[in-house]
């Protein structure tokens, strides 16, 4: 058990090979054990205790590295429920430091070839070679000197140069929209977006099916990306064919189960068949899907990450190694975001991090309690956000009333009142509890269309697509014609790749 950090959910990396000599194999060990003691530490090689309140992220059983993800609560971890949140601790630690805005900076995802190893002696060289400080003297003498020179090592020490995160906003670096849902955002329209879960099976015909039902209505389609780690077609698939239906899709990108070269290639896969709207997520836990579970790995890469890679890819036309990309993929970057997850003030920064890493759009979990979605909101106005990004609220219509238990009870990151819950129970028969989830969908409906600071809404029916257009044409929300999906954008360079 360590003293500032949770208890680690995985043992320390191992490194690749062993240390070139023995003294530095017995300094690595007692730098392992006390690092160990006091801040659960797993020698990921590349440490930012320092940014995180001096709680060791890596105890994280995602690993994420860039804030707490959508199923976090204050009472336990959602993939282990007999521990504790490492980011809620990191959150309120800062908060007791007034170190809050320190968690902005997008932190690297692991180099492998330094996990495992020391860091001390590297600190130590770094320091060493370094012209400007910091100056030991300077803390009795200049406080201010040594307080600015000791944050700015630590930043070069933390932030390897294929990397080069920041805490910086990063706006686009071209001007005419990439993709059809762009153009109509940046319209000023009140947008529709809808989600159709790819199938079980290699048959098109329920993709064909459901994106006839949405084509009239909505600007885009989302496919989800094995959600709840439950295989199914691949989120790029389904967009393709969806793209040859002429309804433009919203491809989703999740960062469990694959490696950051296998992201990298699965997006310029992507662009190269035309899809220009990505989702990029980190993802369920392993633990979410069906037996025999995988072997529960931390993810290599978190969602921030997975923004901040893409959008360098598009704007500076690099690989994460640093090679040139002759045609940069052109991506319309969107994120995930949880009104109901942590509180707002948290919620706010972990959106603001994936606003300044690359995300255009944000799509929510689904709201059902107005109120908490509106202090989500307010957060992030507070933090100036709501002129960087288009926000789309998630619906559920609810089909039934163990659908409605089920969320309220078991799906992190939802709220749903108790009161919407009873009417569920109270609807009577299937049909009538159908229609009752309707009516409280176009409730809310009603709400948010209404609501300042969001562009649309993403309405997400759950294996019920067929409801969509009657929900949007009962709410006065009929979407223009869908216009040609495979925008002939071949002109559209990023300005920062030509």
């Amino acid at each position: 058990m360590s003293i500032f950090s949770p208890p680690r959910y995985q043992p320390p990396f191992r490194p690749m090979r062993k240390e070139e000599s023995l003294p530095l194999e017995l300094f690595t060990s007692v730098e392992k054990a006390i690092k160990g003691a006091l801040f659960g530490c797993r020698m990921c090689g590349n440490c930012i205790l320092q940014e995180t309140a001096f709680v060791c992220p890596m105890t994280c059983p995602k690993g994420l590295r860039n804030g707490l993800c959508g199923g976090a609560s204050p009472e336990a971890c959602e993939v282990d429920p007999s521990r504790p949140c490492t980011w809620y601790k990191i959150y309120e630690r800062a908060e007791r430091m007034g170190r809050l805005d320190r968690l902005l900076e997008v932190n690297a995802p692991i180099d492998g070839q330094r996990a495992g190893r020391e860091t001390w002696l590297d600190t130590l060289r770094l320091w060493r070679k370094r012209k400007q400080g910091p100056n030991p003297v300077n803390f009795f003498t200049n406080r201010d000197k040594f307080n600015q020179e000791w944050e700015q090592f630590f930043y070069e020490l933390r932030q390897p140069d294929w990397w080069r995160g920041d805490s910086n906003y990063h706006p686009p670096a071209y001007t005419e929209p990439i993709s059809n849902l762009e153009a109509r955002l940046r319209s000023g329209a009140f947008v529709i977006t809808a989600e159709i879960a790819p199938p079980l099976d290699t048959s098109s015909d329920t993709i064909h099916q459901k994106a006839g039902w949405l084509k009239e209505y909505v600007a885009a389609a989302n496919f989800t990306d094995n959600a709840s780690a439950s295989p199914r077609m691949s989120s790029l698939a389904a967009s393709k064919i969806c793209l040859d239906l002429g309804l433009e899709p919203v491809m989703q990108l999740q960062a469990r189960d694959r490696s950051r070269v296998v992201l990298e290639s699965d997006a310029i896969g992507a662009a190269g068949l035309g899809i220009r709207n990505i989702l990029c997520l980190s993802g369920d836990h392993q633990r979410f899907g069906p037996g025999p579970m995988t072997k529960p790995d931390q993810f290599d890469m978190d969602a921030v990450q997975v923004l901040w890679m893409l959008r360098r890819m598009r704007d500076e036309g690099i690989y994460l190694d640093g090679r040139s990309i002759k045609r940069p993929p052109q991506f319309f970057l969107g994120a995930a975001g949880s009104p109901f997850g942590a509180p707002p003030k948290y919620e706010a920064i972990r959106a603001e991090k994936k606003i300044n890493a690359g995300a255009q759009f944000i799509q929510t979990q689904p709201i059902f309690d107005y109120d908490r979605f509106t202090d989500w909101l307010e957060a992030l106005d507070k933090r100036n956000l709501l002129g960087k990004v288009y926000i789309l609220p998630g619906l559920i219509p609810l089909r039934s009333s163990r659908a409605a238990h089920f969320m309220a009870e078991d799906v992190p990151g939802v709220v749903i009142p108790p009161d919407l819950v009873r009417r569920m129970d109270e609807a009577g028969d299937k049909q009538a509890q159908e229609e009752t989830g309707v009516i409280i969908a176009l409730e809310m409906m009603e709400k948010l269309k209404r609501t300042p600071g969001i562009h649309g809404m993403h309405i997400m029916a759950v294996h019920w697509e067929i409801i969509v257009p009657r929900l949007i044409e009962a709410a006065g929300l009929r979407q223009p014609a869908t216009e040609n999906a495979t925008l002939q954008n071949s002109n559209l360079v990023p300005e920062g790749a030509k």
